[in-house]
């Protein structure tokens, strides 16, 4: 089947593309780079002609509250209504476990406005939520880093490595719309301040992980369960250590 993939360059769309591909399906890469921008709409409908399901794992350029809630809005209206246009009988979105519960940061209120809009337009649809990716632990430090401090809650984390997002993107992509969500996490789930602590000495980073209740991730406290998914969830079978071991030996 034909299948585009919103975002379909980046971290997790290239993977995705790749994957479709090796099963056999006409996969296509669609963001600004391609000629598509979910924005102005440019190239929409020419890319979603004769396809059957369209996945979207774009993202915002910009993290700040009004720039985030903008583009997920505005390029989710946008690709919904050429989907319907175009007969697309299926929409699958990549999102965050836990942008349900509370508190929420201006990227997860972003996210929850997007799927709000899949979830009230007529065209079937499969929700993804994924925990954090392991391609960003380095990010998650340095955006927790207080002069020479990486200030850490600690809260259950549970990482899943890029590929494996990808392939149950895949999965859910060919089957039939859930009409709801799904959650895919790694196999491991460890105290955020301990799996830092380990991996910055790992790493041989000097910065000291402090343990701190309120520290912030990317704009908001957490609660225990914030990063981490319900009883239910798809795991993954790739430890981060191993990952890590994998990409240090350029493999």
């Amino acid at each position: 089947m034909k299948i585009v993939v919103i975002g379909g360059t980046g971290l997790i769309g290239s993977k995705l593309v790749t994957k479709l591909g090796e099963h056999g399906h006409e996969a296509v890469a669609a963001a600004p780079n391609t000629g598509v921008n979910t924005l102005t709409g440019e190239g929409l409908a020419e890319v979603l002609a004769g396809a059957q399901v369209v996945i979207d794992v774009s993202n915002s350029p910009s993290f700040e509250e009004k720039a985030v809630l903008e583009f997920f809005e505005t390029s989710t209206r946008n690709l919904l209504a050429a989907e319907a246009a175009a007969g697309v009988g299926h929409h699958v979105a990549l999102s965050v476990v836990g942008t349900e519960r509370p508190p929420g940061n201006a990227y997860f209120r972003a996210k929850i406005a997007q799927e709000q809009l899949i979830e009230k337009s007529p065209i079937p649809f499969s929700l993804v939520h994924a925990t954090q990716f392991f391609e960003f632990v380095r990010r998650i430090a340095d955006e927790a880093t207080d002069g020479g401090k990486v200030r850490m809650a600690p809260v259950l984390f549970q990482p899943i490595a890029g590929d494996e997002v990808a392939q149950a993107l895949g999965r859910v992509s060919v089957g039939t719309p859930l009409n709801g969500r799904v959650e895919v996490a790694g196999p491991e789930q460890v105290r955020m301040d301990e799996f830092f602590r380990d991996e910055l000495a790992s790493w041989g980073d000097p910065r000291e992980v402090v343990t701190d209740p309120h520290a912030h991730y990317f704009g908001a406290e957490l609660l225990e369960r914030s990063l981490v998914p319900d009883d239910g969830a798809t795991l993954g079978r790739i430890r981060y250590r191993d990952w890590s071991a994998r990409n240090a030996a350029g493999k």
